[in-house]
């Protein structure tokens, strides 16, 4: 997350760049780095932690155990779009550290803690409009995060009664078998189950088997 020396510093590179030539346009121009982290595809920004990137993503992915690529897509989008939600607040504390240096010369013939009341009040009127971004990013965000956590438990949960159901008649047609002493490959009937996984499913099962959508074998 970028610290407040290294907005500063952003400000000085900005300063003496090619760029806005106004003192005004300057400012602004700093603040560019504030948007990219929130809207794209741009996930990192410079001085983000790749690895405790790398460990939030994996914690979205032991936490929701995706088993097909658009699981895999939402759980990786989820892990962004909270990734972005989580740098908002350091991005408002960010922005008051960028007014304190900024206006650090006003107010000098107020006491200390009015002082800097007053900074903190000033920062926000001079950079409302960026306040004001970050809030309707953060809406955008949470609203997005929601719709797509939404999508995904309900194609896991499509998924499961399917498997469910497929697991179902593999273990009549495991049982059938096994009651005729002859030999059964699940996979010759279209499953990706193993033996194990049917016979697992036999001892948790409770009650009698799911009707199942899928033909029985002639």
């Amino acid at each position: 997350m970028s610290t407040a020396v290294q907005l500063a510093a952003n400000l000085a590179n900005a300063q003496s760049s090619s760029g806005p030539k106004s003192e005004e346009g300057k400012k602004r121009s700093s603040l560019n780095a504030l948007k990219t982290g929130l809207t794209g595809r741009t996930v990192l920004m410079p001085g983000d932690d790749a690895q405790a990137y790398q460990d939030h993503v994996c914690r979205f992915i032991d936490e929701f155990e995706p088993a097909t690529a658009r699981e895999e897509e939402l759980v990786q989008s989820l892990a962004d779009t909270r990734w972005r939600l989580l740098r908002i607040p350091a991005l408002e504390t960010n922005l008051y550290a960028l007014g304190q240096l900024e206006f650090a010369d006003k107010f000098d013939a107020e006491a200390g803690p009015v002082r800097a009341g007053l900074i903190q009040a000033h920062t926000f009127l001079a950079y409302q409009k960026q306040f004001n971004n970050l809030v309707i990013q953060e809406t955008r965000l949470f609203r997005r995060f929601e719709k797509e956590l939404a999508e995904l438990k309900e194609i896991q949960a499509e998924r499961s009664d399917r498997e469910r159901r497929e697991l179902d008649q593999a273990a009549r047609l495991y049982l059938d078998a096994k009651q005729q002493n002859q030999p059964f490959d699940p996979s010759g009937f279209g499953f990706e189950f193993s033996i194990d996984d049917i016979e697992v499913y036999l001892k948790q099962r409770t009650g009698p088997p799911v009707p199942s959508a899928l033909p029985k074998a002639a």
